[in-house]
């Protein structure tokens, strides 16, 4: 998993998710979870940006989060 931000930025950017998408995060993982199946992160990334006219800094943000929940949800 690909995060070329520093934590500070990646939370700010998953804060303003919400207003600048109109989705709320959860809507976003249900989104990734109904869209394609990838393996590698970037390409979910790109596939956000392309697919959801979104930028680079929400496509990647949106990706690193759900990630994490994901991996949390196996761990518990």
């Amino acid at each position: 998993m690909g995060l070329h931000h520093s934590e500070e930025t990646h939370q700010q950017l998953v804060d303003r998710v919400p207003l600048a998408t109109g989705k709320e995060m959860t809507d976003w993982y249900d989104v990734i979870d109904q869209g394609p199946a990838f393996s590698r992160f970037d390409e979910r990334v790109t596939w956000l940006q392309d697919e959801y006219t979104l930028s680079h800094g929400h496509a990647t943000a949106i990706a690193h989060e759900y990630d994490k929940v994901k991996s949390h949800k196996r761990l518990a």
